[in-house]
């Protein structure tokens, strides 16, 4: 059996977590095999599990900023208020280039000459891709919507009548603009929490689990004498039990006795 500590760090996308194949790519633990799915599916998975911080915090931040906005501003006004920075900062760069270039007598060009010399243009091909994409999305919501609405199958029909019933007072509490920011950051903190501090007892039995719940050491300033006996958890547990079925029986013998010396011997 080979030593746990020259193991590698790495496991196998195998069910049986069998050894990997030569030449595939190694997995990392606690890592996700994009393998067999599509590329939006893993860089959503990255992005909502903090893999690139810088870029997860832009997304996050961003999309936070705006929705705050909307909630205190109209639409109208948060687009053009953001219209406003945009172009605030990129003519204040301009300027500022322009007399930098001007002092030094230097021709560097314009600044954003490698952004404007860049290819942007969809091609026919990427936005048929696009339109066929998205046709699938819209084709599966309108076909479930005439199930639901026509009451192919009565049960799913309730369910979402008793959906939208209980949204009706999730709406007189909050608004649009409140969920989407609550999902937002619902979305951006449970999976990084759960992965960060989820318990890696699962698999235990529940009487280990127990009894692991009475494993945590006293810190100093609690500790008890140094001559004091240390009774374990489930024995003291146990004694316990013990000393109420003692203390019931004694009770039922001396109400017997009390009894009996109220209608003397018989």
């Amino acid at each position: 059996m080979a030593d746990p500590a020259t193991q590698s760090p790495y496991i196998s996308s195998s069910a049986g977590g069998g050894p990997s194949e030569p030449g595939s790519t190694p997995i990392p633990a606690g890592g996700r095999d994009c393998k067999g799915t599509s590329s939006q599916s893993c860089a959503v998975h990255d992005l909502i599990f903090w893999r690139d911080v810088k870029k997860t915090g832009f997304v996050f931040g961003t999309s936070l900023i705006m929705l705050l906005s909307l909630a205190a501003f109209s639409v109208i006004s948060v687009v053009s208020y953001l219209i406003l920075a945009l172009l605030s900062v990129t003519i204040s760069f301009r300027v500022y280039k322009s007399v930098i270039q001007a002092v030094q007598k230097s021709e560097e060009g314009h600044p954003f000459k490698a952004y404007l010399d860049l290819d942007i243009t969809l091609s026919s091909e990427a936005f048929h891709n696009y339109v066929n994409d998205a046709m699938v999305h819209v084709n599966r919501a309108l076909k479930l919507i005439i199930r639901l609405f026509l009451v192919e199958d009565l049960v799913d029909s309730l369910k979402l009548a008793v959906v939208m019933w209980l949204m009706t007072y999730v709406g007189a509490v909050f608004n649009g603009i409140t969920l989407l920011i609550l999902g937002e950051l619902l979305i951006f903190g449970i999976p990084v929490v759960y992965e960060k501090y989820k318990v890696s007892h699962h698999n235990l039995p529940a009487h280990t689990l127990f009894s692991s719940l009475f494993s945590h050491q006293l810190p100093e300033a609690l500790d008890p004498p140094p001559n004091t006996v240390k009774i374990p958890a489930m024995d003291f547990v146990r004694s316990s039990c013990d000393a109420c079925k003692f203390k019931a029986v004694a009770s039922s013998e001396e109400k017997c006795r009390h009894i009996r010396s109220l209608h003397g011997p018989s």
